[in-house]
């Protein structure tokens, strides 16, 4: 890829800050189930987020993978996104992310050629080199016990991807007469029209291991700031001083994602989210569940050590009154230096969650259309 298809894939990574946002800000949705309601409400959810951020002027939308989690919706981003394609013109959609050893790097490359097919130019395709689950869920994914293995193998599978997505395999490559479809090879073929552009890549983490390659390679960079704080800065820091300007990126360009929750007033949004934070507490206990309710939640007996835990999650979740919570991301865009913000909320209802958004957009002043 080179010159104008540089400046485009570039300018796909590269958001604009809109209103006062110090830094572009995105979406990123787990499709939350809360306790009475079921998987269609969450998805319904998914959409109305997704017409509201396009609305209100986020950049992208992302939908991150997990398994055998009943709270989380999301364990097929490529479905998942498909249908919010249908539902929108504009916003950026992605994952984020895949989880690459999860699957054959193949199907991930036919997946989003069908995807950037259904939404030109506006589909980006986040990776992960973690499962999204647990250990025994992982090994019936990939049926296998090799678990470590193919955490060990993703530059490998990354470049192959890679490969697959570009239609690059060299002459006497095993796999040079295989082709992902939708994909490049069909504007090559006999009165081929397809495009040759392709979603941009990105390396998702929550340490340095794809930071660091992340910026060898010269790719955009998401840092799971949401349950990873404390390694934030480090990474965001190894990015960097490893970056590679590449074809597709001259210079670095890293985003974190960041629980947020905005509401009328500090208590109401403190109510709230203690719902996301009894369900982390539970998922981290090996008894994963729905998103409680609000009432659940408040009256759910909390042994010291659940407390401490539970001081401990909220302590990096930005919430509070719009202006607060304004103040917050600001202090947060300026100690990291990251360049976009990808806020998540996670609450037990789709209610509060779209309400939060709008409320975040309104203290920035970002665009109503």
């Amino acid at each position: 890829m080179s010159g104008d298809n540089d400046q485009q894939q570039s300018d796909e990574i590269r958001g604009t800050a809109l209103g006062d946002a110090p830094v572009p800000l995105s979406v990123l949705d787990l499709v939350t189930v809360g306790a009475g309601s079921s998987a269609t409400d969450a998805v319904r959810t998914a959409v109305d987020l997704a017409r509201t951020a396009e609305r209100r002027g986020f950049h992208r939308y992302w939908v991150a993978e997990h398994h055998s989690m009943p709270g989380v919706a999301s364990s097929s981003p490529a479905v998942l996104l498909a249908h919010l394609a249908a539902h929108t013109d504009r916003i950026r959609l992605g994952s984020g992310g895949v989880m690459l050893p999860n699957h054959a790097p193949l199907v991930i490359a036919e997946q989003f050629g069908t995807l950037e097919a259904m939404a030109p130019g506006r589909v980006d395709l986040g990776l992960g080199r973690a499962p999204g689950t647990d250990g025994a869920t992982a090994a019936a994914l990939r049926r296998t016990e090799r678990l470590h293995e193919g955490a060990d193998e993703f530059p490998q599978q990354l470049a192959e991807l890679t490969r697959f997505l570009d239609d690059t395999f060299p002459d006497g490559h095993p796999y040079a007469r295989i082709h992902a479809v939708p994909g490049p090879v069909q504007a090559t073929a006999p009165g081929g029209v397809q495009s040759a552009h392709r979603p941009p890549l990105w390396l998702l983490g929550s340490s340095g291991f794809s930071a660091r390659l992340a910026g060898t390679l010269g790719l955009p960079f998401a840092f799971a700031h949401h349950f990873s704080a404390a390694n934030t800065v480090p990474a965001l820091d190894l990015y960097r001083a490893s970056f590679r300007p590449s074809e597709v990126l001259p210079e670095p360009y890293a985003l974190i994602g960041v629980a947020a929750l905005a509401a009328e007033d500090e208590r109401e949004a403190r109510r709230q989210v203690m719902t996301g934070a009894l369900s982390m507490l539970r998922l981290r206990t090996g008894a994963p569940g729905l998103v409680p309710s609000p009432e659940e939640a408040a009256a759910y007996p909390y042994s010291s050590h659940e407390r401490d835990f539970v001081d401990g999650w909220l302590a990096n979740i930005v919430h509070g009154t719009p202006d607060t919570v304004r103040q917050g991301l600001d202090d947060l865009a300026k100690r990291t230096g990251a360049d976009e913000l990808m806020l998540t909320a996670n609450a037990h209802g789709g209610a509060t969650r779209l309400r939060s958004y709008e409320l975040i957009a309104d203290a920035y002043g970002l665009p109503r259309d």
